[in-house]
């Protein structure tokens, strides 16, 4: 089968992620909605058919809580074929680096592939603002963006950089409460479990209050996370304000600590520091497969490229499945996961001269359909691929939004892997959810400790 390998005009290309992007012209914004999706992805499909055309992905249905991820037409789909570590040379193309790892190092581990469908779709609104973005949203530098709006900011991207806040910046709802449970898994498949409880408010995609990035300023998210067990962790709290911009003009981010008894700036909730309680399998900016601050990093748009990444993967994220059933030694159940064939932006962050970070380099796979990073291949200052990170994509028709849960991280060195924003056991995404803005302060958090 034979695949394209899609790269950008070399203007493009040549563009450094440290100069203000221009807006697109309006001959090129006139292509989103016709050869182009509304927010940026290639309408038609492969020209060997196995990708379909785009055409307006799963329409919006469903309640704004109780909803476990579930598409029936599309969950009694039969796989086409498995890649295997005998056969996987044959897909070697359209394979991302840690996939090709696992598959080499591991003779039960597969990728069961299944027939690719374009099931993402975002409300009307979101497209709308998307093509204003166009015309108006800048990037300068890695961090500041000015003129942006509720949509997606760059559909039509220049630089590694935009496409990396097209990750930040999407839509999922006004506000969110979820089940967050993390195990870190060592190479025998014994574990450790914690469970999280998470809640967001979102402000830049937000249909109530939009927040718009302007000139350096705006507030798009606020975050505060609550350990629930075990023990020796529980009545751990995270608060985090995100805006544009690096430090603490971009992130402030309060810790308590149930054995402080108080609530305290923490500077070092950012970058490669640990996330609390993940024994270092997860750092900061690898939440949501990426978050937070991007200016360690150069960031170069390498093209885009068919691959097979986890994609519909309504039965490894739904309520069908127990935590005990994703966990195998060295790797997750396989059985589980769905694969499919879809286009994929690929933009490498190669950390900058006098800059410190675990990784020097990083390669992003993100999907064209919704501008999710779903893996991302992480090399240590040796060029050594350290860690992997996978992302299994579910579409949220509740909403119009799509997201990866769960998210795992392969460590290459340890043996161990860590999975985390499993929720199957417990209850699903509330989306109904609203706090006022003063619920994410740290004198909130410090009274709610006290009670």
């Amino acid at each position: 089968m034979k695949k394209a390998f899609w790269f950008l005009c070399a203007a493009v290309l040549g563009l450094s992620a440290q100069q203000a992007a221009a807006k697109v012209s309006p001959e090129e914004a006139s292509h989103l909605g016709k050869d182009l999706t509304p927010i940026g992805a290639e309408k038609a499909g492969s020209k060997d058919g196995v990708i379909p055309a785009w055409t307006g992905g799963i329409p919006r249905h469903g309640a704004l809580s109780g909803e476990y991820p579930n598409q029936p037409t599309i969950d009694g789909d039969k796989p086409l074929f498995t890649i295997t570590h005998d056969n996987y040379q044959k897909y070697a193309n359209e394979l991302t680096a840690g996939h090709k790892e696992l598959l080499r190092r591991f003779a039960d581990y597969k990728m069961v592939v299944y027939p690719t469908r374009r099931t993402v779709s975002f409300p009307d609104f979101i497209y709308k603002a998307t093509f204003a973005n166009a015309a108006t949203c800048t990037l300068e530098g890695t961090d500041v963006l000015d003129n942006c709006k509720l949509g997606f900011p760059f559909p039509i991207p220049k630089t590694g950089a935009e496409i990396i806040w097209n990750h930040k910046l999407k839509w999922r709802g006004n506000a969110v409460q979820r089940y967050n449970n993390q195990f870190i898994v060592q190479p025998s498949g014994d574990y450790q479990h914690t469970k999280i409880l998470e809640q967001v408010k979102f402000y830049y995609a937000n249909t109530e209050h939009p927040v718009e990035m302007k000139a350096g300023q705006g507030e798009y998210l606020r975050y505060l996370s609550q350990t629930l067990s075990p023990p020796r962790l529980a009545g751990t709290f995270i608060l985090v304000h995100d805006k544009i911009g690096t430090g603490d003009a971009g992130r402030q981010a309060w810790l308590y600590s149930p054995g402080l008894k108080r609530i305290r700036r923490a500077p070092t909730v950012q970058y490669d520091n640990p996330y609390e309680g993940t024994d270092g399998n997860q750092f900061y900016d690898q939440v949501d497969i990426f978050n937070g601050a991007l200016d360690r990093y150069t960031w170069k748009i390498v093209g885009k490229k068919e691959m097979y990444l986890p994609y519909n993967s309504d039965k490894i994220a739904g309520n069908t499945i127990q935590y005990k059933d994703l966990i195998r030694p060295h790797h997750l159940n396989q059985d589980l996961p769905r694969y499919e064939l879809h286009r994929y932006w690929i933009v490498e962050a190669d950390l900058k001269p006098g800059m410190s970070h675990t990784f020097k380099r990083r390669v992003f796979y993100v999907d064209e359909d919704s501008w999710n990073i779903e893996a991302v291949d992480c090399y240590d200052n040796k060029d050594q691929l350290y860690k992997f990170q996978e992302g299994h994509l579910i579409t949220a028709s509740n909403i119009q939004a799509a997201t990866t849960v769960p998210e795992v991280i392969y460590d290459f060195f340890s043996g161990r892997y860590f999975i985390t924003a499993a929720f199957n056991e417990d209850k699903p995404y509330d989306l109904t959810v609203n706090w006022p803005d003063d619920y994410f302060t740290a004198a909130q958090v410090q009274k709610r400790t006290t009670r």
